[in-house]
């Protein structure tokens, strides 16, 4: 373990500056982004979290993906340029390098792999620091992480006051540490780093069940569940673009016959264009279906592909949501549906209606109708 005392961080990155591009939190617009660092800059490392994910240093709101040329020699096609030098991604709160690591799937994890996230990606150092005092909006550690976890990390900074006790955890964090100002940690700090951890952790007023939630949104494909969690949201889609695991893109080119570019932008599923197909059918017509995708994605269809949840439990979708939309509730509600519909095949299996059929869906299982069921918990 190492020590940097608080009053050294500056020249530290200043220091890093000679060799990586240093990527850090800066107050900007009412809140905390993560920007480039120049010489005499000043960071922001007080502040529950950034309003802008970070990962737009990875995966950019607009991305040029390669511009082409046409003239009397023929078609020219010129890839982006790579990173100039690597970088060092400084002060990432836990909840945002596991939604990376999540991100790190979709990109490099099967089949194909997207150079343009990949690169960036590989060349980075992420340099963590944990949450001291969590959000009443987070729930990270609800979904397999937490305000002290270092998975995914190359550095770990735990903020005990006057400095930072420094855990090294990969060979690139190693790197960083060996350009100086960090001295060995004593055992006295060191035991205090691990008890404002333990403290962090019970600190948490937040928590959600999503184990299952997979199995109880397979029965849920059309439930009237969907039109009432619909009702409130606006579609302005803030949630999917503050969403550090959220990923749909869409691709345009730009310019003119002879010369132009082609780049990727971010998209969203709550926009009613995302799915509307050049014939004018949309197969998600309404709210009701487009948030029924947005939450299906991240606890079924997502669950299905890589093993886990897209949701990290940073608690932005609540923030800054204009009606208050809150995510959490939504995963009670779905527990709700399926305690109905468990409380239902009882009462079936027990004679108190007829049973056609328990199916995969849990809709319209019973003649007494699970429908009708679950529309009671949603009036609740």
């Amino acid at each position: 373990m190492k020590s940097l005392h608080k009053r050294q961080v500056l020249p530290f990155l200043e220091r890093l500056l000679l060799r990586w591009e240093v990527y850090a939190p800066v107050r900007a617009g009412g809140g905390v982004e993560f920007t480039r660092l120049g010489r005499g800059g000043s960071i922001c490392l007080d502040f529950p979290n950034s309003r802008i994910p970070p990962k737009s240093i990875f995966f950019p709101q607009k991305e040029t993906m390669f511009r082409f040329e046409k003239d009397e020699q023929g078609f020219r096609v010129e890839p982006p340029r790579g990173l100039d030098r690597e970088r060092i991604l400084f002060g990432m709160r836990p909840c945002d390098v596991h939604a990376m690591a999540l991100l790190d799937r979709v990109f490099g994890g099967g089949e194909f792999h997207d150079p343009y996230y990949l690169d960036k990606r590989k060349r980075s150092v992420i340099v963590t620091i944990g949450c001291n005092q969590p959000a009443a909006t987070c729930f990270c550690s609800s979904t397999g992480s937490g305000p002290f976890s270092r998975t995914g990390a190359d550095l770990f900074f735990t903020d005990i006051g006057e400095s930072y006790v420094v855990d090294i955890l990969t060979k690139k964090g190693g790197e960083v540490v060996e350009e100086g100002f960090l001295a060995d940690a004593s055992s006295e700090e060191v035991e205090k780093a691990e008890r404002i951890a333990s403290e962090a952790a019970k600190s948490l007023v937040s928590f959600v069940e999503v184990e299952g939630l997979e199995q109880s949104l397979d029965r849920m494909g059309e439930s009237p569940f969907w039109a009432r969690v619909s009702e409130k949201c606006t579609g302005c889609a803030i949630c999917t673009f503050l969403c550090p695991t959220c990923h749909c893109f869409d691709m345009a080119d730009e310019g003119g016959e002879f010369k132009g570019k082609r780049v990727r932008h971010w998209d969203s599923c709550l926009f009613p264009l995302f799915t509307q197909q050049a014939s004018g059918h949309n197969p998600r017509p309404t709210g009701r279906e487009r948030m029924r995708q947005r939450i299906m994605h991240k606890f079924n269809y997502f669950v299905k592909s890589f093993g886990e949840a897209a949701c990290v439990g940073c608690g932005r979708c609540i923030i800054y949501c204009p009606v208050n939309f809150d995510i959490r509730k939504v995963i009670e509600g779905i527990k709700g549906q399926e305690v109905e519909w468990e409380r239902s095949r009882k009462v079936d299996n027990r004679g108190g209606g007829f049973c056609a059929r328990a199916d995969e869906t849990g809709e319209r299982a019973c003649g007494q109708s699970l429908s009708s069921h679950a529309g009671q918990g949603d009036r609740d």
